[in-house]
């Protein structure tokens, strides 16, 4: 298994989590090196999706209902929407990357931060295709709710808890932080072509994306650092 983090380069705040993600990767004594992932910057984001055939599918101002999934999409909020579309196109890139391959790859954005260490292998050896490993705290809608359903069940890696309306997206405990298999990168990366571009945590679903699970043990944590889509 590779690691990857999405670092924007030469940007204070993406670097500066990088490096403290790094030293808490050692701290906790992984088995793996965290390679630096170039994320796409916002001035190349319509170049790079243009180029690719891809199109944004999702609505930067209210609600809307997807007609084909029936999911209500709603807006994040957002400043820059290149800057929005880039953070899409680099977890794009990297599905891509993991499904030529053929080996599962551990993706992390700049922001998560180790507190324990990974038992990549248990994980990779599960039945699901994508699996989170993220703190819900500070990371997603109704933390609380997540990690109480997370932590009421048994079983070590399970389904995405339902958290909402069988019409909202549910997904991960945010994106920082997940495995990623050849047959979820396949899924994820057919959503698109389907349904368009949508930031990367509501297109990872889990009524677009049945197989998705997250582990009761969270591996990671967000640092809290200032956004770099919302601003």
């Amino acid at each position: 298994m590779e690691a990857y983090a999405i670092v924007i380069e030469g940007h204070e705040v993406s670097e500066q989590g990088y490096t403290n993600l790094e030293a808490s990767s050692k701290k906790v004594k992984n088995s793996f090196q965290i390679k630096k992932f170039n994320a796409i910057v916002s001035k190349m984001a319509r170049t790079v999706m243009s180029g690719n055939g891809i199109r944004w599918k999702y609505p930067w101002e209210g609600q809307e209902t997807d007609i084909k999934t029936g999911l209500i999409k709603t807006a994040y909020p957002t400043a820059n929407r290149n800057t929005r579309i880039a953070c899409a196109l680099s977890h794009w890139l990297l599905w891509h990357k993991c499904l030529s391959s053929d080996e599962p790859l551990l993706i992390l954005e700049h922001d998560a931060l180790f507190i324990k260490k990974l038992d990549h292998d248990k994980i990779i050896d599960s039945k699901y295709d994508i699996i989170g490993i993220n703190s819900p705290a500070a990371a997603t809608r109704k933390a609380h709710e997540f990690h109480d359903k997370v932590q009421a069940t048994h079983a070590l890696i399970q389904p995405v808890p339902t958290i909402d309306e069988f019409n909202v997206p549910q997904g991960l405990a945010g994106n920082s932080a997940y495995i990623i298999k050849p047959a979820g990168a396949k899924a994820v990366l057919d959503a698109v072509k389907e349904h368009g571009l949508w930031p990367n945590d509501a297109i990872m679903c889990k009524q677009i994306i049945p197989n998705l699970g997250v582990t009761k043990t969270y591996y990671t944590r967000v640092q809290g650092l200032p956004s770099t889509t919302v601003t």
